[in-house]
């Protein structure tokens, strides 16, 4: 098979100038040729990894099906099969790597399969020659950079049946004129930047996805306003640092007053992710705590409890700061609701320096927390630290916090008990379909059972039990 290449490279995708990033609003286009060549067909898109992920996956639907191409949901009956994917944990690229080897037997039944693989884990250059080697049945490969260009790629390699590797290794660009295709009429979550400039040194992001960038506020705002206009009641704004989100264009403090703005809209409900605590400042609290519409919960990542620990992982904070402005969202929130990232194992982590993170999620409380086992990200600065944590010694760490997390988890469920709630349905349970399931305003999940029909309404709920994870309770009438 001939072969057409754009290679990643991640020493250009750390690189930062100060050139603003270009506002693209009539860069996406499907050719009259692209525009046929999803008729009859038949597609199929599974994407990994977080929210922003999600949302480029919501993306690519909405491109394919301007292409005509309609969805399944089961490979075996697709006839374009895209995997969209992440890179933030080793075990997520080995999940992928398994998902192509299982997806393979559908290449071999059916040659004219197109098998596209796209998203973070594309722009490594380790990941990509890995495909190159072992993969030949991979047709098209692109990355986080030029979804807008999906069309002419699948276009190229539909008609040459010539492999076609694109991926640009930059720090990027917003597109603004790029189709989509939500499942929920009731929930969005709305990009408000893209990309990251704290290179934290475990992380990989800053290499994938590029340098912090943001939409214009009345970019933002419009698209809002077309989502009430469709019946959404809720929107979550996305950004890979999202309370650094307007630096670039308008100076400090400018998602607090984004998010005044969202608030005044009227919307029933605001949530956003991810913050950075270095970038929490006290004007965004004070939006927080002022606008009901505004969610009472917070994701924080802290990643470790211990000063030494954070300082070599790049976080820019000690845990006094951390602890600082979590007590004072704490008092400015009441009810509020707060979750959090850890890494244990990170290089040379001491026992005593977990003990410190223990310390610290056992202050906290924390009503949940997105665990890790420390993997290392080919190309950070942490991959070449050396590691003298053992494997099993990790394991062992991340056994005794999983269970802290539970314990304070059912612990803050417990407290709602008897209390009524604002609760959005999202619709049946995945379990019982005569139960319906919603999260409160402090993101907690409840299942009930209803006494009408009420998806994708705001409804009231008198909690009846508590779980580790979810809630159940009555519907109020």
């Amino acid at each position: 098979m001939k072969e057409i290449f754009t290679l990643p490279n991640l020493k250009e995708a750390q690189k930062r100038t100060h050139t603003d990033a270009k506002i693209e609003r009539s860069l996406f286009h499907i050719s009259e040729e692209a525009k046929r060549l999803g008729i009859g067909r038949k597609y199929f898109l599974r994407t990994y990894g977080c929210q922003a992920n999600e949302r480029d996956g919501q993306t690519i639907r909405g491109i394919l099906e301007e292409m005509g191409y309609l969805p399944v949901m089961e490979a075996d009956t697709a006839d374009l099969i895209i995997l969209n994917t992440c890179a933030v944990r080793k075990n997520a690229e080995d999940k992928v790597f398994g998902e192509i080897g299982q997806l393979k037997r559908f290449k071999l039944k059916n040659p004219d399969l197109m098998f596209v693989v796209c998203g973070c884990m594309t722009q490594e250059e380790e990941v990509v020659q890995t495909i190159l080697l072992k993969h030949p049945h991979i047709d098209l490969i692109f990355g986080t950079h030029n979804i807008h260009r999906l069309p002419d790629l699948l276009y190229q390699a539909t008609l040459t049946r010539e492999r076609v590797i694109e991926v640009y290794s930059q720090e990027g660009d917003v597109i603004e004129n790029l189709p989509v295709r939500r499942d929920n009429s009731a929930k969005a979550w709305v990009n408000i930047m893209y990309g990251c400039d704290k290179f934290c040194t475990y992380c990989i992001v800053p290499y994938t996805r590029g340098k912090e960038r943001s939409r214009t506020r009345e970019d933002i705002l419009e698209e809002i306003s077309t989502l009430i206009q469709d019946g959404c009641q809720e929107v979550t704004l996305l950004g890979q640092n999202v309370n650094a989100y307007g630096k670039d264009l308008y100076g400090e403090n400018c998602f607090a007053d984004l998010l005044r703005s969202v608030s005044e809209t009227g919307i029933a409900r605001i949530r956003f992710t991810t913050s950075h605590p270095w970038d929490f400042t006290d004007e965004l609290i004070d939006v927080i705590a002022q606008y009901p519409n505004v969610m009472p919960y917070v994701h924080l990542p802290v990643q470790s409890g211990n000063a030494e620990i954070l300082r070599i992982m790049g976080r820019r904070y000690t845990p006094e700061d951390y602890m600082t402005l979590f007590n004072k969202l704490r008092a400015r929130i009441p009810g509020a609701a707060f979750s959090t990232d850890i890494i244990v194992g990170f290089p040379n982590e001491t026992e005593a320096q977990f003990e410190d993170t223990l310390r610290l999620f056992q202050e906290c409380k924390f009503d949940g927390a997105f665990t890790f086992v420390y993997s290392p990200r080919e190309g950070t600065p942490a991959a070449n630290m050396v590691d003298n944590v053992p494997l099993e010694e990790k394991r062992s760490r991340l056994q005794i916090l999983n269970k802290k997390v539970a314990q304070y988890a059912l612990e803050n469920n417990l407290r709602m008990v008897d209390k009524i709630v604002n609760v959005l349905v999202d619709g049946p349970s995945k379990k019982n379909s005569d139960v319906y399931s919603g999260y409160t305003e402090n993101n907690k999940l409840v299942n009930f059972k209803p006494i009408r029909e009420c998806i994708n309404e705001i409804v009231q709920v008198r909690i009846t039990k508590a779980k580790t994870w979810t809630l159940d309770g009555e519907q109020v009438e």
